[in-house]
């Protein structure tokens, strides 16, 4: 065990931790008015979110110990389990509804959101298909379909939720597992195509996703209806500046700007730390992908190369899709932001795949040490 630790990726390590961090003191500034106010405690969002990052870090070092080729083999249980909290999570007994949403699984006091873990399992079923397969992806209805079947039925089943914004979230990390499995051209753009077909179709023909589409576009049309928290997120990030109002000393989040400590944390990152604070934020996000591809490119084998792939482009989906909204350049789809938005299971899974990237690098090391070796 003291050996692997002492082949610990530490610059990976490092962005991790730093970007946890982060989120665990913003998650506190921009909650502690709203924990305030609901539970008569001011840390008591910031509590529940410190639990999770210990547990998160728990996470980790299991995703870094246990070796992850055994995912392989439970394969079979992750999507019978991903299927059936799924289910579970539209039933009435076990489903909570927030926001006009059933998107969480309350078992007595344990509150799950069971996207979280189905985004998991399909990087891991993909990677597993597909690193098996490796150049040899050429017959479309055998080697293709089959899996692209099952991401449909959980696509359909979180869109019940309603969740378009998570379903497509999942899917498009799929869709570059393939890209990078060695997919033929036409067949992949012919799965993108069918699939950006189908997202227009599902935002547009359901009212309220084309209002929030409408709204996006034109806030100022309803400032007090569907573009009210958009309004406001402008307002934080207009009075942010270069360094902002410092730690704590944000306006917007004092009831103003719904959603503050999840999908819309950052306009409280702008209003109170500035452009700074979005450099920083950018850093940590550049730096974990690029170190991501790197360990990736470097990786011992097909399915480990998919795997990091699968799990990085995961997040990296969410940024764009977080910060876009919150910009204004993309519909507001409550999807949170990685490591630093509210929310322990989005935050515990996230931790946890960072533990399988840690240990996919180790073992890239491992390869590396008796070419150097030799070359001596």
């Amino acid at each position: 065990m003291l050996s692997k630790l002492k082949e610990l990726d530490k610059t990976l390590l490092f962005l991790i931790t730093s970007i946890s961090l982060f989120g665990l003191i913003m998650v506190y500034s921009a909650s502690y008015s709203l924990g305030s106010i609901k539970y008569n405690v001011s840390n008591f969002f910031f509590h529940r979110q410190w639990i999770s990052f210990l547990i998160g870090i728990f996470a980790m070092a299991i995703g870094f110990f246990l070796p992850y080729k055994l995912y392989q083999k439970w394969i079979p249980l992750l999507i019978i389990g991903s299927r059936l909290l799924l289910i579970l999570v539209l039933t009435p007994w076990f489903g909570e509804v927030r926001n006009n949403s059933q998107r969480w699984l309350q078992i007595g006091s344990l509150v799950l959101q069971p996207a979280e873990f189905v985004k998991f399992t399909m990087v891991v079923y993909f990677a597993s298909v597909y690193g098996k397969k490796e150049k040899t992806l050429t017959n479309f209805s055998k080697e293709l379909l089959p899996p692209l079947l099952l991401l449909g039925v959980v696509f359909l089943l979180i869109l019940m939720q309603p969740d378009l914004g998570t379903a497509t979230s999942i899917a498009i990390p799929c869709v570059f597992i393939l890209l990078c499995a060695g997919v033929k051209k036409r067949h992949l753009l012919g799965i993108v195509g069918v699939g950006a077909c189908a997202v227009v179709y599902l935002a547009v023909s359901a009212p309220y996703r084309l209002a929030r589409i409408l709204s996006f576009r034109d806030p100022f049309s309803d400032p007090n209806g569907k573009g009210y928290q958009l309004i406001n997120g402008y307002e934080a990030i207009a009075s942010g500046g270069v360094l902002g109002k410092g730690v704590g000393g944000g306006i917007q989040k004092l009831g103003f700007l719904p959603e503050a400590h999840t999908d819309f944390i950052m306009a409280v990152v702008l209003e109170e730390l500035g452009t700074f604070g979005l450099a920083v934020v950018f850093f940590l996000y550049f730096g974990l992908l690029i170190k991501g591809v790197y360990i990736a490119l470097h990786a011992k084998n097909s399915f480990g190369t998919l795997l990091t792939i699968g799990f990085l482009f995961q997040i990296m989906v969410q940024v764009v899709f977080n910060l876009g909204a919150v910009a204004g350049l993309l519909p507001i789809t409550g999807i949170p932001l990685p490591f630093i938005s509210y929310g322990g299971s989005s935050l515990i899974v996230n931790l946890f795949t960072m533990g399988i990237i840690l240990q996919i690098s180790r073992e890239a090391k491992q390869i590396r040490i008796p070419i150097v070796e030799r070359r001596r």
